[in-house]
């Protein structure tokens, strides 16, 4: 999986980086978009060396998708945690998601757990899903399919299309919820809208064993839900 740099992550920098370093950020943010990383990575290292969270995230990034830098997921995890015991919470995630591959860290479901929940206490859609993962899987945590339900729920409502499919998915093996053709339907219709192919498979699958009058209602629900903004969609 990629790290990336969100659009909200850019707007926590700015707040917190001061005006007193406005000027060098904002060299290494056009650096950045330009993927000139190596002048983003000048500009901002000063900044995370004394001690912005937000930075701190963002060199993580760039450390474990080897922009600007030599790949190394080591040197991302301790960006990750600098940021992290900050309370930044894009960075709690992604250590919890280093935990959870192995990548830069030993494996250990459980680091990744507490370090998710952090982040899912802030509301990361991302977190939210992934803790969703770990239920579903049963790892860190006991398997629980319907905890698994809750938190795809919660991350599908925020727009997320991974989790907007994997919640779909319960619905149409009835895993945690109610076996529901038209519910699964509804969530792959929504999570293809957001330009998931796996949503396109997972509304083509149920469609299979659908009624017309299933799949009309189906569609019906899934307008609803893009009008309601994904809030209380079922």
């Amino acid at each position: 999986m990629k790290l990336t740099l969100m659009a909200a992550a850019i707007a926590l920098m700015m707040m917190q980086v001061g005006a007193g370093y406005a000027a060098d950020f904002q060299k290494g943010l056009e650096a950045y978009k330009k993927g000139d990383y190596a002048t983003a990575l000048r500009e901002w290292k000063p900044l995370a060396d004394q001690g912005n969270a937000a930075v701190q995230y963002n060199l993580g990034v760039m450390y474990d998708n080897g922009r600007g830098v030599t790949q190394d997921h080591k040197e991302a995890v301790k960006w990750f945690r600098k940021a992290a015991e900050q309370g930044d919470a894009n960075a709690q995630y992604n250590l919890g998601v280093m935990y959870d591959k192995g990548r830069g860290v030993t494996q250990d479901y459980k680091e990744a757990t507490k370090w998710i929940r952090l982040a899912v206490e802030q509301g990361n859609a991302g977190a939210q899903y992934t803790l969703g993962q770990l239920y579903r899987r049963g790892k860190g945590v006991t398997q629980d399919y319907k905890e698994a339900v809750k938190w795809y729920r919660l991350a599908a409502e925020q727009g997320l299309s991974v989790a907007q499919v994997n919640l779909g998915v319960l619905y149409g093996m009835g895993k945690g919820v109610i076996q529901d053709n038209v519910m699964a339907h509804m969530w792959g219709t929504l999570a293809a809208s957001n330009g998931d192919e796996n949503g396109a498979g997972l509304r083509d699958w149920v469609k299979k064993e659908m009624t017309p009058t299933q799949l009309e209602k189906a569609r019906h629900l899934a307008r609803e839900c893009v009008r309601k903004n994904y809030k209380g969609c079922g």
